[in-house]
């Protein structure tokens, strides 16, 4: 009975330890919010040519997949989501 006992508690304390981690580890994604958003994508669009856009379809991308490639240009293989999403045309949909 000691024994199984033992194994109980010691069980609980890794399952508590995985809840915690995973509360207290930052994600590299971001939840979606527009404080994420918002400052990945003025990073994200920071040399675009047309600012108001890519601001607009950078957030509409983030939004739905939550994340954010990083650089001004290029990098979409981080976020398979953001690389994939296409318009109504077939076009990549996020700058």
């Amino acid at each position: 009975m000691k024994g199984t006992t033992v194994h109980v508690f010691v069980a609980c304390l890794v399952v508590l330890g995985i809840l915690l981690s995973n509360t207290l580890v930052e994600s590299s994604y971001g939840d979606g919010d527009v404080d994420y958003c918002g400052k990945n994508c003025k990073a994200r669009c920071a040399q675009a040519g047309v600012l108001d856009r890519c601001l607009k379809y950078c957030g509409i991308c983030c939004a739905k997949c939550k994340c954010v490639p990083s650089g001004t240009y290029g990098n979409k293989h981080q976020c398979p989501c953001y690389r994939d999403l296409r318009n109504s045309k077939g076009n990549p949909k996020c700058p």
